[in-house]
């Protein structure tokens, strides 16, 4: 890995760090447990300009500097693990092998999948240990647990089709991305559908918590 990479990879993780501390709260009101945070964001970006193995390592980086704020548990670090890599690692292998718009897309919507099923069954197994309660009940949560992550991966999807551009763009000009390893053009319709995308997600999250 060569030392402008290693360097892009570690701004890359500071600034998902601050995002993790600046913006964090629950989404569905079922399951006040789960907290959103858009560090995925960052961890996809990264993942869409040097493939699967810098968001694979963005991630536990990630997992691990947010245990020393957050008070978590070896647990907490596996499942936080578990959902970035669900999600960015499996848009990132999708986008790496269809280097365009489309791949971009089917990336990111079967990092969704992928996600939604993860969490679904690492939260049945690792829930009944991690708060000492039925197995039965977790059960009865997986619905809401299962809104929550599409919530979620969704609404990273929208910011990272909003964000990524501007933030190659910046990587650019600040000399930590070479051009060739990003070349595809500028197009509204990933920013137009990237809103669409947050704006979706905030109205569902708005009209639970009976705001709207």
């Amino acid at each position: 890995m060569s030392t402008k990479k290693i360097s892009t990879i570690g701004v890359l993780c500071a600034m998902a760090l601050v995002m993790n501390l600046l913006i964090h709260f629950p989404l569905v009101p079922a399951v006040p447990f789960l907290s959103y945070d858009p560090k995925d964001v960052v961890i996809v970006i990264a993942g869409f300009i040097y493939g699967p193995l810098a968001a694979l390592l963005m991630s536990a980086i990630c997992s691990t500097l947010e245990l020393f704020y957050r008070a978590g548990t070896i647990l907490d670090l596996v499942m936080n693990m578990i959902s970035t890599c669900s999600f960015a690692c499996t848009a990132a292998w999708l986008y790496k092998r269809n280097h365009t718009k489309k791949g971009a897309l089917i990336g990111l919507l079967s990092g969704v999948t992928v996600n939604i099923l993860c969490m679904l069954i690492w939260n049945y197994i690792v829930d009944p240990i991690y708060f000492q309660m039925e197995r039965s009940a977790v059960v009865a949560m997986l619905p809401a647990i299962g809104l929550f992550n599409l919530l979620k991966s969704g609404m990273n999807s929208g910011l990272t089709l909003f964000l990524y551009k501007p933030v190659v763009n910046i990587l650019r000009r600040s000399s930590l991305v070479e051009k060739h390893e990003e070349t595809e053009k500028k197009n509204a319709s990933m920013l137009i559908l990237g809103l669409f995308i947050i704006a979706t997600v905030v109205c569902v999250v708005l009209s639970m918590q009976g705001i709207i």
